[in-house]
């Protein structure tokens, strides 16, 4: 979840401005249709995460709408970098958001020579530490029907049926919504899903159902470095219940356990031994990757 500092700065449009003189048309069309693209990209220690691949995955969702990427990568790692000092260095999470711009007239098709809105702001990031680790903040789920779009590979800000599974999760006191399509496992609301059987970790491969998250792909390298078997597959509903772990991925949650789904306990309500190795591993990798920069 982001939530700014109103006396955070904001970049909009070339401009670095404080976020309540932040201001943006109503004809634009990120506000009229959604149609825009966003990013969430972890700073630790002033340090953007996994940077690159965040671009990656930025001109992904941007090519598929065909909407031109206003910048180069580098001008790209040049805004955040300045937003990140603007903004105190240390441990942030960076919104990064392109719409396609503000028209002079409401209209479903897309006009020519419009220019694109660009915004980035940013926000606190508190970090899980090695600590968390022995004691996490377990979250619990319950199953729902996947009724999104076709193309949930695209970071859009179309996120209305998101909003609306998360609130079924909400409205049942719990904290994340797994979804279900056709009777197969494919994300969490706002999350990539992990299971472990047997000692074998299963995540759903990549597909126009879900999106490819950048924490995800991160775990299955390092446990892939570590010789921890993690198989992409297809994953039916009832391999959850028979789940001896389950765990959510995302920039925000990073790697967190389910302890229970659909009200039934996961590994009798703890967080599992595995889910605990590779919680271990990925905080390492974090600070291997970023205090050497802080100099």
């Amino acid at each position: 979840m982001i939530k700014t500092p109103r006396n955070s700065v904001v970049y909009l449009n070339g401009s670095f401005i404080p976020q309540q003189d932040a201001k943006i048309s109503i004809l634009d069309r990120g506000f009229l249709f959604g149609d825009s693209i966003y990013e969430v990209i972890p700073v630790y220690q002033g340090v953007p995460f996994r940077l690159s691949q965040h671009l990656q995955r930025l001109h992904y969702s941007l090519d598929a709408i065909k909407l031109v990427t206003p910048f180069t990568d580098e001008a790209w790692t040049e805004i955040i970098h300045s937003l990140v000092a603007h903004n105190g260095h240390g441990s942030q999470s960076i919104y990064l958001q392109i719409t396609r711009g503000a028209a002079s007239t409401r209209d479903h098709a897309i006009p020519a020579d419009i220019k694109p809105t660009v915004l980035l702001m940013s926000s606190p990031l508190s970090t899980p530490s090695l600590e968390h680790v022995e004691a996490p903040s377990a979250l619990t789920a319950i199953c729902v029907n996947d009724f999104r779009w076709g193309h949930c590979d695209i970071k859009s800000t179309s996120l209305l049926a998101n909003v609306m599974l998360r609130q079924q999760a909400q409205e049942a006191g719990v904290d994340e919504a797994i979804l279900i399509r056709n009777g197969q496992l494919t994300e969490g609301s706002a999350s990539n899903v992990f299971i472990v059987k047997d000692q074998i970790v299963l995540t759903p491969p990549k597909s126009e159902y879900l999106l490819g998250g950048i924490t995800r792909d991160l775990l299955i390298e390092i446990m892939a470095q570590h010789h921890i078997e993690c198989r992409q597959e297809s994953i039916p509903q009832q391999a959850l219940v028979e789940a001896d772990e389950i765990w959510v991925t995302s920039s925000a949650k990073e790697l967190a356990p389910l302890t229970s789904l659909d009200g039934l306990a996961i590994n009798q309500g703890l967080p599992g031994p595995l889910w605990k190795k590779v919680a271990e591993l990925y905080i390492s990798f974090k600070r291997q990757l970023c205090v050497p920069k802080l100099a």
